[in-house]
Order: C-alpha cells, then sequence, then structure tokens
C-alpha cells in the first residue's frame, strides 16, 4: 500500500480528517484539500482550494503528476434548515458539477482511482420491513441532497468507461463519533441530561456507521484491486432501534435509561399535530443496509460495533 500519493479533499471535515489520521499509517504521502487552513496537527502536505465548483482549478494539485488516488470526501453537506433559495441548484454545483470536474482532470492528470463518498440517501430515504437497500438498487434519491449525489455517481462511471480510470463509489448512513452533529448530536446531549423521554416503545430497524468503520473501508478501498468500479454501502452491520440507540447513549453516559414506552401512533399524532411530523417519522422509521456485497468483494468487516462506536462519542479530547 506505500509509496502512493493520495489525495484527500475535504480534509478539515468529519470525516476527511478522520482519514488523513488513518491514511497517515498506511505510509503513503498524502496531500490534504480543504477551504481554509487545517487546525489539527497532521503530516499530510495542506494545500488550500477555496470553492468547490465545476470551474475549480486542480493544477495546483494535480500539474506535478505523481497522484495515483483521490478520495474525495469534500461536499455540500445535507443541511438541516436549509437557506438557499434553489437548493437543487445548490447541491448539484458542488456535489454534482464539482465532483465531476475534479473527476475529469484526475483522469487526464492520469489518477488511478477516484474514491467517491457517496451517500446512502442515493437509494432514498427509508426502507420497509426486511427489505434492507442494496448495492445494486436502482437509484431514488427523494431530496436534492440525494439526487446530487446520485448524478455525479451516474457522471463518474461514465468517465471511468470512458477514460480508464478506475472509481469507487461508497454510500454511507448516518455516520457518527466523536465531534459529530446534528440529530445524533441533540440525542447525545437528551442522554447527557437523562431526560425522560417518550421513545421506548419504538421497534424500528437503523444501520448507521461508526466514524472508525467508514474510515477502515476507505482506506481499504485504497488500493484492493477488487474495489474498482465498485459500488459498496457501508454499515456496522449492527441494525439498531431508536429506543435501543438512546439506551445505549444513556449507558455510555454513564446514566439509567429513562424511556417512557408511548405508543408510535401516538408519537405520530403528535408530529401531526406540532409540525414535527418529519422529525417523528426519521425517529421511527426504518433504514436498513445490506453490506453483503462490501463484505464479501473486500473480505471486509466492520471492526467497531455500534456500543464501541457510541462511547467513543463522549471520549473527551
Amino acid at each position: 500500500m506505500a509509496d502512493k500519493t493520495i489525495v484527500v479533499t475535504g480534509a478539515s471535515g468529519f470525516v476527511g480528517s478522520a482519514v488523513l489520521v488513518k491514511a497517515a499509517t498506511t505510509g503513503n504521502k498524502i496531500v490534504a484539500i480543504s477551504r481554509t487552513p487545517l487546525t489539527h496537527n497532521t503530516a499530510a502536505v495542506q494545500v488550500q482550494i477555496p470553492e468547490l465548483n465545476g470551474d475549480t482549478n486542480w493544477q495546483p494539485v494535480l500539474a506535478k503528476g505523481g497522484v495515483e488516488v483521490i478520495i474525495h470526501a469534500a461536499a455540500r453537506v445535507h443541511q438541516m434548515q436549509e437557506n438557499a433559495v434553489d437548493p437543487l441548484l445548490a447541491y448539484r454545483e458542488v456535489n454534482t458539477a464539482g465532483t465531476l470536474n475534479l473527476a475529469r482532470q484526475a483522469a487526464a492528470a492520469g489518477v488511478k482511482r477516484f474514491i467517491f463518498i457517496s451517500s446512502i440517501k442515493v437509494n432514498g430515504e427509508a426502507t420497509a420491513p426486511g427489505r434492507p437497500f442494496k448495492h445494486d438498487d436502482t437509484p431514488q434519491p427523494q431530496d436534492p441532497y440525494g439526487v446530487s449525489k446520485a448524478e455525479a455517481e451516474a457522471g463518474l462511471k461514465q468517465l471511468a468507461s470512458d477514460s480508464g480510470m478506475e472509481i469507487v463509489i461508497i454510500r454511507p448512513p448516518l455516520v457518527y463519533g466523536k465531534g459529530v452533529k446534528a440529530n445524533f448530536a441533540t440525542m447525545l446531549k437528551w442522554a447527557q441530561k437523562n431526560l425522560p423521554l417518550p421513545l421506548g416503545a419504538i421497534h424500528n430497524r437503523r444501520s448507521m456507521v461508526a466514524l472508525d468503520n467508514l474510515v477502515d473501508l476507505i482506506v481499504t478501498c485504497i488500493d484492493h484491486p477488487n474495489a474498482a468500479n465498485q459500488t459498496f454501502l457501508v454499515s456496522d452491520n449492527q441494525d439498531v432501534s431508536t429506543s435501543e440507540l438512546l439506551q445505549m447513549m444513556t449507558v455510555a453516559a454513564g446514566k439509567k435509561p429513562r424511556l417512557i414506552p408511548v405508543p408510535v401512533s401516538w408519537l405520530k399524532l403528535l408530529g401531526k399535530v406540532t409540525g414535527k411530523q418529519a422529525v417523528i417519522d426519521r425517529l421511527c422509521g426504518n433504514l436498513q443496509l445490506d453490506i453483503e456485497h462490501t463484505k464479501a468483494t473486500l473480505g471486509w468487516t466492520p471492526s467497531v460495533t455500534v456500543e464501541q462506536g457510541i462511547r467513543c462519542c463522549f471520549v473527551e479530547k
């Protein structure tokens, strides 16, 4: 694995910064791309690229040649509170046009492999009981973020066919770990405060992926021969209900769970009355991934359990 030059975009982000740490252990030369200077220690060569779009000039990174692998983690991430006038256009500018512009320049520069961190939102928003998403399902994105990622994937596959550059697509679900934000961070705060919550009777099944597991898969794909031109779903291979997740969080916070078993039908009625139906749907719905193709193709299994991953969220820096 050693002696490659590997470019990591989004190097200051939640996933990208963790990839830098792991990739540094492989003995390869790492080039870290970010919009702003990195604040964490890294042995990587740092290059600032202020904007990611269809016009970004990647020659400062690619002109000297020698780059063999690009791990593209930079993206306009899913916005819980969207403020763009045209969200789809905003996502497309970065996640579709920006990705394909980089990939085309990479192919022209002789880059051998392009690893794209996509999203399970390409598959859709929810699964029926007992019918998890699979790597070869027909994409059914339902929001602008998912659409932008799906369009990028389609463009990358065509580019791989036209240029010969190998493409690896990885679709994670919710990624959690130290420093996680958004809804998962809110749930961690609930656990720390040990609030009595009416969420003790939710028996759904949801796939997640610990940051360490996702990063391990990404690094595995740097030079695994079977990864070329494949799409991989990734998870902890341990689906949990919302009730189980909150119990694990509360225990990891050193508290005794206080979950009240309110029927899901009541929660959904409450969500409808309060205008929080989308939130309740996420808390109560199913979203499962089948990662058998990933495991069989790469000989890879996640090493971190959900319980271990949640404990990492509470570890002080």
